[in-house]
């Protein structure tokens, strides 16, 4: 069987990952890359494969299965929408679009035309975050009570310097960063039904903010707080404790989330679980049960990668649907404002 062609949009950081891994599936092959920036010649040749300066001159002279878009985030809708207008299969990177409203445009027009869109959340592909999933979803820690989690690193220097728009409103890491875990969050426990926020940038003093405190309510009751930060020096994040990227240093003995029910926590991505095995032994007086859940690690990219060849071949729905990504857009953008105003903002759900 011919392997699912699938051309790349966008020869940046991700999009450079996302070649990588098409180049080395069983299932899928890098057949072109989009790009007009002259820096794309050289990873083209060294690709192996032709270089196209707009989705237009790919779709016209040499039409692949699939597209993954991983251009900047301000073209994304722009792009999208001509892949719906050709009817071509796409994997869109997070954000969705800059904005819900345009955000909401885009799903409604890829609805009326049946394209096929995955969103690139790609944790959502995480063997950590499906075992994760399946342990909250079979009751072991009883009704969901709360979570805790945290998104804390420290950013150089040198990342503000090469790119001063970091240092602006719209790049900090509310919506540069948070969106990732939004979706974690929502994997775990559920939609997210308001927020609440205070931001500071008492340590860098840029005009964006660079540490956040969010509490969230989630439609079935239970409720979470996170703290958001790219200027401390600590490893709670998921990139320092998956394990699941190598450019990172990694903790093993640290995680980044909490959830917890009435019967047990799971910590994640230890996976430790601490659980009351009945009812009547539940109380802080009394010891837990203590057990590490089992699980794999693989790479979430190359699980992602393989599961857009299966959605293109007509094999699967997308496990992350282009509604999935606009919920994850309308909770980052309450944080937000919630952030600015000091106001509860009430999030509607579909």
């Amino acid at each position: 069987m011919p392997k699912t062609r699938i051309a790349v949009a966008g020869a940046g950081y991700i999009g450079l990952a996302h070649m990588a891994v098409a180049q080395k599936s069983s299932s899928c092959t890098l057949s072109a890359i989009v790009d007009p920036a002259p820096a794309a010649v050289a990873v083209a040749a060294r690709a192996g494969v032709p270089l196209f300066g707009s989705l237009g001159e790919l779709i016209a002279k040499d039409r692949p299965d699939g597209v993954i878009l991983a251009t900047p985030n301000p073209l994304h809708v722009e792009h999208a929408l001509a892949c719906i207008e050709a009817g071509l299969p796409m994997l869109l990177e997070k954000p969705i679009a800059p904005t819900v409203a345009e955000g909401e445009r885009l799903v409604k027009i890829a609805e009326v035309a049946g394209t096929t869109i995955l969103i690139g959340h790609h944790r959502a592909h995480s063997p950590i975050m499906a075992r994760a999933c399946e342990i909250v979803a079979r009751g072991t820690l009883g009704s969901l009570v709360g979570v805790m989690g945290s998104a804390v690193f420290f950013k150089p220097d040198g990342y503000f310097a090469d790119g001063p728009w970091r240092r602006e409103i719209g790049g900090g890491p509310i919506l540069l960063n948070m969106i990732h875990e939004v979706h974690n969050l929502r994997m775990l426990c559920g939609d997210i039904v308001a927020v609440q926020a205070f931001s500071s940038h008492a340590a860098r003093h840029f005009p964006v903010e660079d540490t956040v405190s969010i509490n969230l309510r989630f439609a079935n009751g239970a409720l979470g707080s996170f703290l958001l930060s790219d200027t401390a020096a600590c490893a709670r994040s998921w990139e320092q404790t998956s394990q699941e990227n190598e450019a990172y240093s990694t903790y093993p003995d640290e995680d980044c989330y909490v959830v917890m029910g009435t019967y047990g926590s799971l910590s994640i991505p230890t996976m430790r679980l601490k659980t009351y095995d009945r009812a009547e032994d539940r109380s802080w007086w009394k010891p837990f049960h203590t057990s590490v859940a089992d699980l794999v690690r693989d790479d979430p990219l190359v699980r992602q990668l393989e599961h857009f060849g299966a959605v293109v071949r007509g094999e699967a729905q997308p496990l992350v649907s282009p509604r999935d990504g606009l919920a994850n857009l309308r909770v980052t953008e309450a944080i937000a404002a919630a952030a600015e105003s000091g106001l509860v903002i009430e999030i509607p759900t579909d």
